[in-house]
């Protein structure tokens, strides 16, 4: 579903929420600049979000329905969307248990199994030139993850940061060593997996139905072991009862606990780009550890 009609001059959210979704708007309760829970008329509770920019509402929404459609870890329904809005089902908070973090394990290793077409490839309808969170990020497909990885997840945003100063021009080396050096670091190939893509705590919700719902994807096929390293660099409650119930499914390959640090070098330069040097610093540490192995 998209656009019901074109939007009012100055359009707020619960005018956006009624267009959208075709019904009316009971009340509405802004959380955020960006967010805003509202109530449709029958009780039926939705999350309304503003766009960051051209493409960002519909690469979440393609996103968001290429994550939910393999039916293996909820992911909140899409209602409406246009270049600047967004609804979809309010996820009532719950507690992470160890019995949902396990089952949410097994739900995420379902879904890097259902595959994408290639490295790099959007989901069906999403654009070539999307986001993660603030930072741009080029769904450009390749059949080669080394190189893929290195070439569309590593370097533009090393040289992001080093034009902006976040690293000095003498410290990149060490990332693009790294980057030469990927196909030895990067363990045995691997299909192509449906990624969540910007799996950090935040965009997990436990939700008071007992489930771990998915949000606010930077969808994309790639390797399964980069949705993993997110999820451990920014902390996820339970994770280690998350790993159990993933490879109860699906082993990952020999060595991947030396490869945490190799995916996790993709979103600390991103946020270098973002949030400046304290990241970039972890990063050129990641960086150096993984070329000492």
């Amino acid at each position: 579903m998209t656009a019901r009609g074109p939007a009012g001059p100055g359009e707020g959210a619960a005018a956006a929420a009624a267009r959208l979704t075709g019904r009316p708007v009971s009340r509405v309760r802004p959380l955020s600049r960006a967010l805003t829970e509202a109530v449709l008329d029958g009780g039926q509770a939705v999350m309304v979000k503003r766009g960051d920019g051209a493409g960002a509402v519909r690469a979440e929404a393609a996103g968001l329905r290429w994550l939910a459609a393999p039916g293996t870890v909820a992911v909140p329904r899409v209602h409406g969307y246009d270049e600047n809005w967004l609804v979809i089902d309010l996820v009532a908070p719950g507690r992470p248990s160890r019995e949902s973090a396990r089952a949410f394990g097994a739900g995420l290793a379902a879904l890097h199994a259902a595959g994408a077409g290639a490295f790099g490839a959007a989901p069906p309808g999403g654009p070539e030139e999307a986001t993660i969170g603030l930072a741009p990020l080029r769904n450009v497909r390749g059949d080669d993850w080394p190189r893929w990885f290195a070439q569309y997840r590593l370097l533009p945003y090393l040289r992001t940061a080093v034009d902006e100063g976040t690293v000095r021009r003498g410290e990149a080396t060490v990332v693009e060593e790294v980057c030469t050096r990927l196909p030895e670091l990067a363990g045995p190939p691997e299909p192509p997996a449906r990624l969540h893509g910007d799996l950090w705590n935040g965009n997990v919700l436990w939700g008071g139905d007992g489930r771990a719902w998915l949000i606010d994807p930077a969808a994309h096929g790639g390797h399964r072991e980069s949705d993993l390293a997110m999820l451990r660099l920014f902390g996820c409650p339970h994770l280690d009862e998350v790993l159990d119930g993933y490879q109860e499914l699906a082993p990952l390959a020999p060595g991947w606990a030396g490869r945490v640090g190799l995916h996790q070098l993709f979103p600390l330069l991103v946020h270098a780009v973002l949030f400046g040097r304290g990241y970039a610093e972890q990063a050129l540490a990641t960086a150096r550890g993984l070329l000492r192995t």
